[in-house]
């Protein structure tokens, strides 16, 4: 019974992490256009802070007296924050295989981007050797998670044969 089990979880493992590459290469298209969008903001704030001849950061500091100015200057700081991190999110994770992406997690980590792509998402068969792998992976890690909770659930009802 527990074998027919960790073979139904390995199969699921197989099914759902198959569809990680898809998902990945999906996630980092719609990332590059939201770095795209960030750019352009900080692009366009950088050069109107250079044709008055301020830095960034001498441009922020004059975003001031109000408490409108002060919440806009909160913002845009919190924009070019977040462009650099999804920059260099995007990089690693153009750098890396599907497969290395796997080991990412950290790197998905926008929520708006990940929620909007899991909201277009459509699973496909993995024809691509990432997808076999994954879906490799995938089996061996619902094999082993249905097998180890099958033995820990029938642990307790183990009797010991030892005298």
């Amino acid at each position: 019974m527990w074998r027919l089990l960790a073979i139904a979880g390995g199969v699921s493992g197989a099914v759902v992490l198959s569809q990680f590459p898809e998902f990945s290469q999906q996630y980092l298209q719609r990332l590059a256009g939201k770095v795209d969008a960030l750019t352009t903001v900080t692009a366009a704030f950088d050069a109107s802070a250079a044709k008055a001849g301020l830095t960034r950061e001498a441009a922020l500091a004059q975003i001031s007296g109000s408490a409108f100015n002060l919440d806009h200057q909160r913002d845009l700081r919190a924009t070019f924050a977040e462009a650099q991190t999804l920059t260099a999110n995007l990089a690693a994770l153009r750098a890396a295989s599907p497969l290395a992406r796997l080991t990412m997690p950290q790197r998905l980590d926008d929520p708006e981007t990940l929620q909007a792509t899991w909201a277009d998402f459509k699973p496909a068969i993995p024809t691509t050797l990432d997808g076999a792998m994954t879906s490799g992976i995938g089996y061996v890690g619902g094999w082993a998670g249905v097998a180890l909770l099958w033995q820990l659930l029938a642990w307790p009802f183990r009797r010991s044969w030892a005298a």
